[in-house]
Parts: structure tokens; C-alpha cells; sequence
């Protein structure tokens, strides 16, 4: 094949610094590299071209990740976890495959939507960090720069989340904060187990803001 997806990893070494090097990265342990399934793995891997993916057979590398043959491991570096899809089901094809990285690609900021809310619900980290704002404002691009700056410092703590306020499937998340567009850019902080949250609505988002928002609420 011409194209470079996926990347075939022989050894753990290779295999750790691939998933070292990407914020979500996707590994499929194949005992056969040329199977129906690892087939199907191409093709997903064809499809989402943002997110690496790569392929080992190598009986050294699936005893050093605790994969049996027909798994696809997806690592995610923003809570340190790992999500796994067993192929031996018949019923796994590209189409789910796909479904499931989509599912849970979180990343260092994650775009919260219908599909990626499950991720963002089942995610390891008790703290979510909302920036609700207008995703065609011409300050975006600035504000996103600050707010991942932000995230970086929170890494493994809090997870970062950006919600489009033109969105009418976020309307909903939207009011739940008592925000109105007028409002807008809001930052909305939220400790999943008991619901407790807070709300500020900065005249502009910087790091330094965001930053004393999180430390405020964490202490």
C-alpha cells in the first residue's frame, strides 16, 4: 500500500513512542496483518486522517499492552487512559471502528458534540472545564490559543472542553448554566460526582483568568 496508514510497529519501543508523540493515538494488534479485520482497521484508518493509527503483530508488543490478537487500543494522553474495541465480533467493520475513536478522542481540548459526549462523560477526570463561546467570532482563534495554553497546565486534572454557543444541540448545556448569549464567552466549571459547578463571565479570556478560575474552585 502507498499510503503511510498505519505506521507498523515492530517493537515496544517503536509502539511507545508512537502513543507518546500524539495527543490520541490508535493501535491495532493484529496476529495476521493482512486479516479481514486489520483490513477493516485500514480502512477507518483511512478515514479519520487527524488521528495516527498504527499496526503491530509483533507477539512482544500485544504481551506488553495485554492485547490478545483482533484488538484496537485507542491511548489518550489528556487523563492517561486507554479504551480497547475487540474485532473477533463479527460485527465490528470500519464504520464502528470509526464510530469508536470518534467516540473517544479526547484530546487536551475537546469540541464537546453529540458523539464526543460520551467520551467526555465516561473520561477518568472529575473536572470539566467549559469555554461556551461563538466559534465565528473573528477573537476565536485568540481565545483558543489562550484557553489551550490553559490546558496544558491542567493536564491529567481537568478536562478541557470547548462548546460552540451557535450549536442548537448545546443549547441545552447552555441554560443549564443560566448563561444567555449576551453573555457569552463564558467559562463554566463542573465536578462531575456531585454536580457542583461555577460560572464566570470574563470580559476576555486570558490564561492568567483561567487559571485563577480553576485554582479558586479546585481549592
Amino acid at each position: 500500500s502507498t499510503t503511510e496508514k498505519p505506521i507498523l510497529l515492530n517493537n515496544i519501543a517503536d509502539a511507545e513512542a508512537f502513543i507518546s508523540a500524539a495527543e490520541v493515538a490508535v493501535i491495532g494488534f493484529f496476529q495476521d496483518p493482512r486479516s479481514p479485520e486489520a483490513e477493516q482497521f485500514r480502512l477507518a484508518a483511512g478515514q479519520i486522517p487527524e488521528v495516527p493509527f498504527g499496526l503491530s503483530s509483533s507477539a512482544a508488543v500485544l504481551s506488553h499492552y495485554g492485547a490478545s490478537a483482533n484488538t484496537v487500543a485507542l491511548f489518550r494522553r489528556v487523563d492517561s487512559d486507554r479504551r480497547d474495541l475487540d474485532m473477533n465480533n463479527r460485527d465490528v467493520d470500519a464504520k464502528k471502528l470509526t464510530r469508536f475513536v470518534r467516540m473517544n478522542e479526547l484530546r487536551l481540548v475537546t469540541e464537546y458534540d453529540p458523539v464526543t459526549a460520551i467520551g467526555v462523560m465516561q473520561s477518568s477526570l472529575e473536572f470539566n472545564l467549559l469555554l461556551i463561546t461563538d466559534k465565528m467570532s473573528p477573537k476565536h482563534p485568540e481565545r483558543m490559543r489562550k484557553f489551550r495554553a490553559a490546558a496544558e497546565l491542567y493536564k491529567g486534572k481537568i478536562l478541557f472542553i470547548l462548546l460552540d454557543s451557535n450549536l442548537k444541540s448545546n443549547e441545552r448545556v447552555v441554560s443549564y448554566f443560566q448563561l444567555k448569549k449576551s453573555q457569552l464567552p463564558a467559562l463554566a466549571i463542573f465536578h462531575t460526582p456531585d454536580d457542583e459547578h461555577d460560572v464566570l463571565t470574563p470580559d476576555e479570556i486570558s490564561i492568567e483568568r483561567v487559571q485563577d478560575f480553576c485554582n479558586r474552585f479546585l481549592q
